[in-house]
């Protein structure tokens, strides 16, 4: 069930927005991407590939919410199993950008953009096979109802990648809890545990996690329903 925003919680989107519509132009070649990008876009192939083998060779679909410029799913194309690649991203900017890059891709067919809220995810039930979140999720002012919407668009089987700040040793807390937040200021990284408690009340079983990376701390949380 989506939440109707309170005034807090539109405020908090409009400044997301705003933002990364500023950002949408120099995203690409950001600094985050060696400390961030790069590594979240390794270990979102090496999870699919452990999901694809525990299940056996079958063509999938991908659903990527919050996916910025769509370079993830630029990657993921390769994998010819990938018979659809859908992006949602709150902001127009980045909805334009990742639509002209995806225009020009080998795997242009096979690759959409949909502007979106992940809190209402335009989407019909249980469409998905894999749903990616990456490093958007600390924006979502309700994060319980968009780890709903994640279940309500998957289908039995499918599997879930949330990828977000690791917040849970000194360098992630004041990298993400001081830090971060002081810049854009209304985020929040759940802690370890929060993540897993969230995710099984929106109905996921199976869940593993794993922290990535030193620098710029990451928490990897797979899950299926």
């Amino acid at each position: 069930m989506s939440t109707t925003p309170s005034p807090r919680a539109a405020q908090v989107k409009r400044r997301v927005r705003d933002q990364f519509d500023r950002w949408a132009g120099t995203y690409d070649r950001s600094w985050l991407n060696e400390l961030v990008f790069f590594p979240t876009i390794r270990a979102c192939q090496e999870e699919i590939r452990r999901w694809q083998a525990a299940c056996g060779p079958r063509s999938f679909r991908m659903l990527d919410v919050g996916c910025g410029t769509g370079r993830l799913l630029t990657v993921i194309a390769r994998d010819p199993q990938a018979e659809l690649l859908v992006g949602v991203d709150y902001t127009r900017e980045m909805v334009r950008r990742a639509a002209a890059k995806f225009s020009h891709a080998d795997a242009a067919g096979r690759l959409h953009m949909l502007q979106g809220d992940a809190e209402r995810l335009p989407i019909a039930d249980a469409s998905f096979d894999v749903l990616t979140c990456c490093n958007s999720f600390h924006h979502y002012p309700h994060q319980l109802s968009a780890a709903r919407e994640f279940r309500r668009v998957l289908r039995p089987g499918g599997l879930l990648l949330l990828i977000d700040g690791f917040r849970d040793n000194v360098i992630g807390w004041v990298l993400f809890d001081v830090f971060v937040a002081l810049i854009e200021r209304h985020v929040h990284h759940c802690a370890w545990s929060e993540v897993r408690t969230m995710f099984r009340d929106a109905g996921f079983a199976e869940i593993r996690q794993r922290k990535l990376n030193v620098l710029a701390p990451l928490l990897i949380t797979a899950a299926a329903i």
